[in-house]
C-alpha cells in the first residue's frame, strides 16, 4: 500500500470515527511513533480562537537515511479543506501533507531550538471559524518520533475569558444541569407514586428509584465537568466522578431492562437460568464497553490503538443491545404458550400487550439513541453539536417516563383488571391470532 492511500486512509477514518474530543488542557507523550500521521484535537473555532501548540524532549531517529525536519510537522486541517486534501493525496503518491495548500501549517521540526534542548512553544490565532483537526505529520520513511506534547485550544469571544470546551458544545454545562433537574423532579414523583401504592409496591420499584438517582447524578457530574473544561481547561477530577456514574447508571440500566422483560418481581419472584446467564453476559460486557469508552474519551485519538478501542465500544455496545431484547422475547413467547392452556385469555393478553409494547420502546430507543443520535452528531454543523446531545437526553427521558408509568405500582393495574366481557373478548381476538391457538373450554 503506498504512502498516499495510508495517508488517505488514516483522514478518512478519523472524519468519520473521532467524536468532537473534549478541548482540555493535555498534556501527552508520544513514544519512538512511526505514524504517518497523529490526530491530537478535533475543535469548533468562532472568530477569535487560538490554538497552542508545545512539544519538548524532541528526539528523531532512523535507520534508513537523516530524518528532514520539515517534513514534520504540526497542522490544521477545517473540515471544509478535507476533500482537497484528499484530492492531493490521490494525484501524487509522494505527497507530503506539510506541503498542501488546504492546510494551516503551524510550524515544523526545522523551527524547533537546537539540541539538546529541541522545544518550541507558540500560539496561532484563528482567523476563519470551522472546526479543525490538529494534526501531527510525519513524512519521513520510517523515522521515529518521541516527543512531549502540550496542547491547548480555546475561543475567547470577549477578549479577556477564555472557553476551552469546542463551540459546539460551550452550552452543555446548563444543559446537562437542567436535565439533571429533570430527573431529580421524576425521582420525587416516583418515590410519590410508591408511596400511595405501597401495596402493590415490588423490588424491581426500587431498582427504578436507584436508576434515577444514578442518571440525575451523573448528568450532575457530567455538568459540573464541562463547566470546570469550560472556564479551566480541566476537570480538576470530576471526570472520575462522571465515569463512576456513567457506569452504575450504565450497568443498572441494563439490569433493570432485563429484569422487567423476564418479569421478575413484577409477574414472579425468581429468574430462570437462562436469564441469569444473560444478565451474566451484559453486566461484564457493559464493564468492558464503559473501559473502552473511558480510554476513548480520556486519552483522545492520538494514542496507537484508539481506533481499535473505538470498534471494540461499538461492537460491545451492540452485542449488549442484542441481549437485552432477549429476555422481553422469552416472555412474549411464554405468554403465548400459556394462553393455550391456563384458561386466562383477557390476562394473558393483557400481559402480552404489555411485553410487547415494552418490547417495541426498547427497539425505538436503542435504534434513536445509536442510530439517530450518531447521524445527527455526523451531519450537525459544528456550531450545533449539543443538537445530538439533546435529542439524545431527550430520547432518554421520553424512555424512561413511558417505562416507568407501564410498569408503575398501582393497584388496580389496568392490564389485569377484568370482567365476563373482557374474558370473552380476549378470547376471540386470540382465536383469531394466528400466532395462538387457545383451548377454550366449553362452560
Amino acid at each position: 500500500m503506498t504512502r498516499s492511500i495510508v495517508f488517505c486512509l488514516l483522514i478518512s477514518a478519523f472524519s468519520l470515527l473521532a467524536p468532537p474530543v473534549t478541548a482540555e488542557i493535555k498534556s501527552l507523550k508520544v513514544e519512538s511513533d512511526n505514524r504517518p500521521m497523529i490526530l491530537f484535537e478535533k475543535f469548533g473555532f468562532t472568530h477569535r480562537g487560538f490554538a497552542s501548540v508545545a512539544i519538548s524532549s524532541v528526539s528523531v531517529t532512523s535507520d534508513l537515511s537523516q530524518a528532514d525536519p520539515s517534513r514534520l510537522g504540526f497542522f490544521l486541517l477545517s473540515e471544509g479543506s478535507l476533500n482537497q486534501v484528499l484530492t492531493e493525496f490521490k494525484r501524487k503518491p509522494n505527497f507530503c501533507v506539510v506541503d498542501s495548500k488546504y492546510i494551516s501549517l503551524l510550524f515544523t521540526f526545522q523551527d524547533l531550538s537546537p539540541p539538546p534542548h529541541s522545544s518550541l512553544n507558540k500560539s496561532y490565532p484563528i482567523n476563519y471559524p470551522d472546526e479543525y483537526s490538529l494534526f501531527f505529520a510525519n513524512c519521513n520513511r520510517e523515522s521515529l518520533v518521541s516527543m512531549n506534547v502540550r496542547t491547548e485550544l480555546y475561543n475567547t469571544d470577549d477578549g479577556n475569558h477564555r472557553d476551552y470546551l469546542s463551540a459546539g458544545q460551550t452550552q452543555l454545562p446548563s444543559f446537562y444541569f437542567l436535565f439533571s433537574i429533570i430527573y431529580l423532579c421524576f425521582l420525587v414523583l416516583w418515590i410519590l407514586e410508591c408511596f400511595n401504592n405501597k401495596g402493590s409496591v415490588h423490588r424491581i420499584h426500587f431498582l427504578m428509584a436507584v436508576l434515577l438517582i444514578l442518571k440525575s447524578l451523573n448528568l450532575l457530574c457530567a455538568a459540573e465537568e464541562k463547566h470546570k473544561v469550560k472556564v479551566t481547561g480541566t476537570a480538576h477530577g470530576w471526570d472520575v466522578l462522571f465515569y463512576t456514574f456513567q457506569f452504575l447508571k450504565a450497568v443498572l440500566l441494563f439490569t433493570v431492562i432485563v429484569l422487567i422483560g423476564t418479569g421478575w418481581s413484577f409477574l414472579k419472584p425468581f429468574l430462570q437460568e437462562k436469564e441469569k446467564n444473560v444478565l451474566m453476559i451484559v453486566i461484564p460486557l457493559q464493564v468492558l464497553a464503559n473501559i473502552a469508552s473511558t480510554v476513548i474519551g480520556e486519552t483522545g485519538p492520538f494514542i496507537q490503538n484508539w481506533v481499535t478501542w473505538n470498534q471494540l465500544f461499538l461492537l460491545v455496545d451492540l452485542i449488549c443491545c442484542c441481549a437485552i431484547l432477549l429476555p422481553i422475547f422469552w416472555s412474549i413467547s411464554l405468554l403465548r404458550e400459556t394462553s393455550k392452556t391456563d384458561g386466562k385469555a383477557a390476562t394473558n393478553l393483557a400481559k402480552l400487550t404489555l411485553f410487547k409494547q415494552f418490547y417495541v420502546l426498547v427497539i425505538g430507543y436503542l435504534y434513536f439513541t445509536r442510530l439517530v443520535v450518531y447521524s445527527l452528531k455526523t451531519i450537525s454543523s459544528y456550531k450545533f453539536e449539543w443538537v445530538a446531545n439533546g435529542a439524545e437526553e431527550v430520547a432518554s427521558v421520553a424512555f424512561y417516563i413511558i417505562m416507568f408509568f407501564m410498569f408503575r405500582p398501582i393497584d388496580k393495574n389496568k392490564y389485569f383488571l377484568i370482567d365476563g366481557e373482557e374474558e370473552k373478548d380476549a378470547e376471540r381476538t386470540l382465536r383469531e391470532d394466528g400466532d395462538f391457538q387457545l383451548a377454550v373450554d366449553n362452560l
